[in-house]
């Protein structure tokens, strides 16, 4: 029996419509919750270094056509001041969509390579996901706590090409209903410093004060299985919390498994039959 199409799926019309309704649905819920965004910014930077990271824009992935690459730099152009110097105050969160806004045309976007429903597609504005990785690989090493999170979950699209984040630490958003938020629950101040320059996506997270504690992530069990025919790719992510005074280890926590269907040719891969 052939599956009904939902109304999103009938056209594009329809599509632009159920979207259109996710996005006010996502503004009045955050109205009615009177969420408290950090909408700070400051060119001043704040005295120590969290952590910091950069991410390659020009990426070699599989066969996409490196214009969407192009176009993505300039995305990023756009979107990183948007957030460079916010403050995020002890009770406020923060909300990606919420200081980026709409990437249409209009702003100046341009069409980059984005993912739907697991595939690589295109649309205007791609490339924000590489945002929010860089963003979400700062935070997990902080003690802010991630309050919405989205990602790709069940595949692998593309082999590593210079890999230095562990697979299965990215995100999915969508503007503004798939967000990326995380709260400062802490008595410190923080503050996100994120550029761009001709080869990399630039993030430093700073802080007010000294922390108490580091934190430090790893990857463990990681191979790539056939199941069925199928390949997977696996792996377990944890998180180690350390006393910066003693270097003792306080706490160690698994923060995502993976097993994900790769979506490329895995002719050069090392595979264990499951």
């Amino acid at each position: 029996m052939k599956k009904r199409k939902l109304f999103c799926e009938i056209s594009p019309f329809t599509y632009k419509i159920s979207t259109e309704k996710e996005i006010l649905k996502r503004k009045i819920q955050d109205a009615a919750a009177r969420a408290k965004f950090a909408e700070e910014k400051r060119a001043e930077a704040l005295p120590v270094k969290v952590y910091s990271h950069r991410s390659l824009i020009r990426r070699r992935l599989g066969n996409v056509d490196m214009t969407l690459q192009e176009n993505k730099a300039v995305n990023l152009s756009i979107a990183a001041p948007k957030v460079n110097g916010i403050i995020i105050k002890p009770g406020e969160e923060f909300s990606f969509w919420h200081l980026v806004g709409r990437v249409n045309e209009k702003n100046g976007y341009k069409t980059g390579l984005t993912i739907k429903s697991g595939v690589p597609s295109s649309d205007i504005g791609g490339g924000m996901c590489q945002f929010t990785n860089l963003i979400h690989w700062l935070v997990l090493h902080s003690p802010l706590t991630i309050t919405e999170h989205h990602h790709h979950d069940g595949v692998d699209l593309f082999p590593d090409f210079g890999r230095v984040v562990p697979f299965g630490t990215g995100t999915s958003i969508l503007y503004n209903y798939k967000d990326y938020r995380f709260k400062n629950n802490t008595p410190y101040t923080f503050q996100l410093v994120i550029t761009t320059d001709e080869e990399y996506l630039n993030g430093s997270l700073l802080c007010d004060s000294m922390l108490p504690e580091s934190y430090h992530i790893y990857v463990e069990d990681e191979y790539f299985s056939r199941e069925n025919s199928i390949v997977y790719r696996n792996n377990k992510i944890y998180r180690r919390t350390v006393d910066v005074k003693t270097g003792n280890t306080v706490n160690t926590e698994l923060i995502k498994t993976n097993h994900a269907q790769v979506m490329y040719d895995t002719s050069g891969l090392e595979i264990i039959d499951i």
